[in-house]
């Protein structure tokens, strides 16, 4: 993305306005943990880091070997916010990443470029102009969290203020005990202008949350993703308090999932309408669900990323386990809302994906399916993926029905396999792809080698 010259005035403006004193540059690595980089306002630091960027380590990201480490960051000027988390005041910015060669290539592995990448491809392969993005941020409040992992211990320790008997989901005040901290992380979002259209108490009978936010384009979205989960944190800081995004936190709770909701335009129309078809899902739209069907087990080593995932995505706890598509069934992987009026917000949920993910490449790849869909008429009828209106996990029914992997190992053989749907237009590039499975089988052969707490209840006195 271009920094014009209006743009560095403008923000030049602001930093006099607002009386900035610190330039502050962040960046997700690929696993997605989010880095960040301060520089003092000098005067010209804005032409400055647009023409010669901030140089970093890029192998502390885990992008690159230490022999070919160096990389530049350069500032996204239409990303810019003022961190209200610092105590000096900062102006923020993320960033897009660069090699140090004479041209200034755009490095593969970047979240943000890969993303741009794949948006331009809706104009190319499917007649419409933009994907829009809504997502669920599904999460836990603790009181108090303790874990620790040694070569002679290993334990995690939670305590919430929270404990229902049963579904807490839309629990209401005094006994939803977090209702006002939901209420300062809307006013806190607004603020970096991102809009929240409701949160509530979800499912989970001891501190589980939801937000949801409304639709914006891909990059957008992602970096929204990437936004929600910074003010949060340090919002959880302030007021002494612990969240957590990840999948399943406590043994027999509901996971928490990062459910998005997708839908296409032309000219500013919804290109997925059709009034009377099933859940009012023309044609292209069937063929998007059909891409996404289809290579769901692909998906799930982007959208579900970590050995933590697969412990959510087990039947029960209204689980999407199924590679299936319906109106309001909550067991599939994709859910069209039935409560929808408005023609122009049609769309299909995609339910599997968590907070664990980086948001650039989950959103880019599940994409990267449905134009695959599209391209290859993909149809979810013929393909035996539904509509299934009703509860396909208690397999009381005769239908053939494919699941996603059962964990992490599984989804990386998938990926392994069959990526040419990624690989289209090299928006997903094969050392991307490398890196990323070398990455998740580290995570897996960690957690496989040390032993778990439970296994000494099940196995020490044997």
């Amino acid at each position: 993305m271009k920094n014009s010259a209006i743009q560095i005035q403008n923000i030049e403006k602001l930093i006099k306005e607002k009386k900035i004193e610190i330039i502050d540059i962040k960046c997700i690595d690929l696993t997605g943990r989010l880095h960040h980089v301060s520089l003092p306002v000098y005067k010209n630091i804005i032409p400055d880091m647009i023409n010669e960027g901030v140089g970093f380590d890029g192998s502390s990201y885990g992008f690159r070997k230490v022999e070919k480490s160096d990389m530049i960051l350069i500032p996204d000027l239409e990303t810019a916010f003022v961190d209200p988390f610092r105590e000096t005041a900062a102006l923020s910015f993320y960033a897009n990443i660069f090699l140090t060669d004479d041209k200034r290539t755009p490095f593969s592995q970047d979240g943000r470029h890969l993303a741009k990448m794949a948006e331009a491809l809706v104009k190319k392969y499917t007649g419409s102009d933009l994907s829009w993005w809504g997502p669920e941020f599904e999460f836990y409040i603790f009181s108090k969290v303790k874990y620790d992992t040694r070569t002679s211990a290993s334990f995690y320790e939670v305590e919430h203020a929270e404990e229902f008997f049963s579904n807490a989901y839309h629990a209401v005040n005094p006994f939803d005990v977090y209702d006002d901290f939901r209420d300062k992380a809307c006013k806190t979002l607004k603020d970096f202008g991102i809009r929240v259209k409701y949160h509530h108490h979800e499912t989970g009978e001891r501190g589980q949350q939801e937000i949801e936010t409304y639709f914006e384009p891909l990059l957008k979205t992602a970096d929204n993703i990437v936004t929600v989960k910074y003010a949060l944190f340090n919002l959880a800081k302030q007021n002494d308090i612990f969240i957590t995004f990840m999948p399943k936190p406590m043994f027999k709770q509901p996971g928490s999932g990062m459910h998005l909701h997708t839908f296409l335009t032309s000219k500013g129309k919804n290109s997925l309408y059709k009034k009377g078809e099933y859940g009012n899902i023309n044609q292209t739209g069937r063929y998007f669900i059909g891409g996404l069907l289809k290579n769901g087990r692909v998906l799930s080593a982007f959208t579900n990323p970590s050995t933590n995932s697969y412990k959510r995505l087990v039947p029960g706890f209204e689980a999407p386990v199924a590679l299936t598509y319906s109106k309001g069934n909550r067991s599939s992987a994709i859910r069209i809302p039935s409560y929808i009026s408005n023609p122009e917000l049609t769309r299909f949920e995609y339910r599997p994906p968590d907070s664990t993910a980086n948001p650039y490449l989950c959103l880019s790849a599940i994409l990267m399916a449905g134009i695959d869909g599209i391209i290859n008429k993909i149809d979810p009828v013929k393909e035996g993926f539904g509509p299934f209106d009703k509860n396909i996990v208690d397999h009381s029914h005769s239908e053939k029905v494919h699941f996603l992997p059962r964990n992490l190992e599984e989804s990386l053989d998938a990926l392994e396999s069959d990526s040419e749907f990624l690989r289209r237009d090299n928006v997903f590039s094969g050392e991307l792809i490398s890196q990323w499975i070398e990455n998740k089988h580290r995570e897996i052969n960690s957690i496989n080698t040390m032993p778990h707490p439970f296994e000494y209840k099940m196995y020490f006195t044997l």
